[in-house]
């Protein structure tokens, strides 16, 4: 739950070690195991959601410009979570890193919190419920597997985050100018509502 906030903390550490404890010893049941873990990743992403929602957005105004974050590059990752945020909410549940700060941004960036919510529960449910099964079926067999199986994704990763750097770098310019367009037509249109 701590890491779904945005603290670096081991969570497929301890899934792992409390589903192969359910395994060796029958103390606890899987059930369970997997249920603490699924509720843990999706309560701790919706929390560090409303943390990024309430202050995120400012500290990123804030001290985004020490790490590249220029207000057109914030503008710029508001319309990318508008328009792509489940993808993104989704798949880094199962990326390390992002892991960690997808909830976070996806609040920076006012994604709309039902889709956020689906798709983290979504995410987290295969995520969390995925590493406690595997791990409790296949308990130290997925140690030995485990190691070319890391590999081939982290592989798959590094290539896709590539990929998505270069079109990302490569659009940027045209993308920043659709989401300052986009963004200029929702002001309009708040305007006109006050």
């Amino acid at each position: 739950m701590l890491e779904s906030m945005g603290l670096p903390l081991p969570a497929e550490s301890l899934i792992i070690g409390a589903s192969l404890y359910a395994a060796s010893t029958h103390h606890i049941e899987i059930r369970w195991v997997v249920l603490a873990a699924v509720t843990g990743a999706i309560m701790g992403d919706n929390l560090g959601y409303l943390i990024g929602r309430s202050i995120g957005y400012r500290v990123l105004q804030k001290h985004g410009g020490k790490v590249g974050l220029t207000p057109e590059r914030l503008t710029l990752g508001r319309f990318l979570f508008k328009r792509h945020g489940g993808l993104v909410v989704f798949i880094g549940r199962f990326v390390a890193v992002l892991r960690v700060f997808v909830a976070l941004l996806a609040g920076a960036n006012h994604m709309p919190w039902r889709s956020f919510l689906w798709h983290n529960a979504l995410g987290g449910f295969f995520w969390a419920g995925g590493y406690s099964v595997a791990t409790y079926y296949l308990g130290k067999e997925i140690l030995r597997l485990s190691g070319p199986l890391a590999l081939g994704v982290g592989t798959i990763v590094v290539i896709t985050l590539g990929v998505a750097l270069i079109f990302l770098k490569r659009n940027e310019k045209r993308l920043t100018e659709e989401a300052l367009q986009e963004a200029e037509a929702e002001d309009k249109g708040q305007k006109k509502k006050d």
